[in-house]
């Protein structure tokens, strides 16, 4: 789907790409070269895309944090702009799970700059 996709845009004027977790059942490099074909869509037009792993949305120039809540049987999405504290913060959450340790936010930093050099 990606790569259809991929090849398509570099051939039409689609201002927008919309991925919902094309990354789902990857990880490791492979999410990092997917996190990258989608940094050079990017280029081209505006790339939403929901993703669940860190090497993708690393890549990313803009973060969106998206939550769900549910009260008396109603559910409600909230959809939060981050900053650049929250978004190291919300990509070593993605790194390490609930507990945040030095860790995982010297390893969020370190992908978020390399990616800032592309």
């Amino acid at each position: 789907s990606l790569a259809i996709q991929a090849i398509a845009a570099k051939n039409s004027s689609i201002p927008t790409l919309v991925f919902d977790e094309v990354d789902v059942g990857i990880g490791g490099a492979t999410a990092d070269i997917v996190g990258s074909i989608l940094q050079d869509l990017g280029r081209l037009g505006q790339i939403i895309c929901i993703t669940h792993q860190p090497q993708v949305a690393s890549k990313a120039h803009d973060h969106m944090k998206v939550s769900k809540n549910t009260k008396e049987n109603l559910t409600f999405s909230n959809i939060v702009t981050l900053n650049d504290s929250e978004k190291l913060n919300e990509i070593a959450r993605m790194l390490g799970g609930v507990d945040i340790t030095d860790a995982t936010l010297d390893h969020a930093k370190e992908m978020l700059s390399s990616n800032k050099k592309n």
